[in-house]
């Protein structure tokens, strides 16, 4: 299961975002999915970490 950090996003407000792109196969077809998310640049490690 390839995981990536694609890219840092900024706002006005001083929050750095990035957004999570995780891929994982399907049991049932055996094609990829990728899910994507945005979150903040302190929950990256979270979120690359739950299944």
């Amino acid at each position: 299961m390839a995981k990536k950090v694609v890219a840092t996003l900024k706002t006005s407000s001083g929050k750095s975002f990035a957004k999570v792109i995780s891929m994982k196969r399907s049991p049932k077809t055996g094609a990829y999915i990728f899910n994507e998310e945005i979150v903040t640049s302190d929950k990256v490690k979270e979120s690359l970490a739950k299944k």
